[in-house]
């Protein structure tokens, strides 16, 4: 009897670490299936998504799509027409997106639509926020998938409040590749001028902060007044870099600019750091596995638990320059961030193919 055959689809960088910790774990033991890595094309550069691959020893996906740009519907439709293409001529047993990147809805919905089962890997998160992209696509993700992967209680209670069945708390994917990668990290060198424990780093992406041009001066002004307290460090998201283009405005004095970092770079400079500053969700779970404290620029967080821990606090543009000087402490430890999500996730899906067999 041949192995059921799982795609794990990853469109844009933050479902690659995610991914990997399930690929790492179906390929270390015992085989249940047969996992094939399908690129949805969403992220595509060397730096947001080739280096990557390498640095998580993961290899090249099995099958690209190539489908990259656009808006969000046509992204969205494009990625569906692409998917659905490549499973009319092979068809796998199950689909597995993760995270809440237009790439990962498309990929679901076609799959649905095939009637092949989906499981969605860091389900049940909820900011509250209706307008933000991410949340449309977390939540009609969840409300499609077969299988339901909880980074933690909480969420997994939330599902099962929905009225989902095939729910699981499995942990957070994302801190099984981190604590999987960060020796090698940490045997990588700091930028020029940075000292461990004596900068903060910056990361912005959001359409919130970037796409709008008086909030983005206000959090550049923000970022100006805080180097004065501590000395930052900025990778440049391509999406920021562009905006501030756009709109004329110039990187703050004071704040050490970076390009886009390879991961174990940004894990050697997350690490060391004395705190972020983010609006990404995986930067706040990975400043939390670091014990790094974490200031997040928006007004609601998906990941309330690393809050609850202790180690992360909503902060608006005018509040940065002082929480800097003061800001959260080190993160307790969040049950089940512990370095097996994959091992969860693999046991689940034993579970799941045995039942099927019967």
């Amino acid at each position: 009897m041949s192995l059921p055959v799982v795609h794990l689809v990853v469109a844009a960088r933050p479902n690659l670490p995610k991914i990997a910790a399930l690929w790492h774990a179906l390929a270390e033991a015992p085989p249940i299936c047969t996992p094939l890595l399908l690129h949805t094309g969403q992220h595509h550069d060397a730096a947001m998504f080739g280096d990557l691959l390498q640095d998580l020893g993961l290899p090249a996906p099995a099958i690209a799509l190539g489908v990259s740009g656009g808006s969000h519907a046509e992204l969205t439709g494009r990625t569906m027409i692409a998917c659905e293409a490549a499973w009319r001529q092979a068809r796998p047993g199950l689909v597995v997106v993760a995270g809440d990147v237009d790439g990962a809805l498309a990929a679901g919905l076609a799959a649905r639509k095939l009637r092949i089962p989906v499981a969605h890997l860091e389900a049940g998160l909820r900011s509250g926020d209706p307008d933000m992209p991410e949340e449309i696509n977390r939540r009609a993700l969840d409300a499609i998938s077969d299988i339901h992967w909880a980074p933690d209680d909480a969420s997994a209670a939330r599902l099962r409040r929905e009225g989902h069945a095939r729910v699981r708390a499995v942990g957070n994917a994302m801190v099984d590749s981190l604590l999987r990668h960060l020796p090698a990290a940490m045997r990588r060198p700091l930028p020029q001028g940075l000292a461990p424990g004596n900068y903060g780093i910056v990361t912005l992406h959001r359409p919130a902060n970037v796409d709008d041009p008086a909030a983005l001066a206000a959090l550049l002004a923000a970022l100006e007044a805080a180097a004065r307290r501590l000395p930052l460090a900025w990778p440049l998201h391509p999406r920021t870099r562009q905006r501030m283009e756009a709109f004329g405005l110039a990187p703050p004095p004071g704040v050490t600019m970076l390009p886009p970092l390879r991961y174990l770079d940004f894990l050697a400079l997350l690490s060391r750091a004395r705190l972020v500053a983010t609006d990404s969700g995986g930067v706040q779970e990975e400043a939390a596995a670091a014990g790094v404290p974490c200031l997040t620029l928006r007004d609601t967080t998906e990941r309330p638990v690393t809050i609850e821990a202790g180690g992360n606090r909503l902060v608006t543009a005018a509040e940065l320059p002082a929480a800097v000087a003061d800001p959260p402490r080190r993160s307790a430890p969040i049950p089940l961030w512990d370095g097996k999500a994959g091992a969860r996730m693999r046991a689940h899906l034993a579970e799941v193919f045995a039942n099927a067999g019967r």
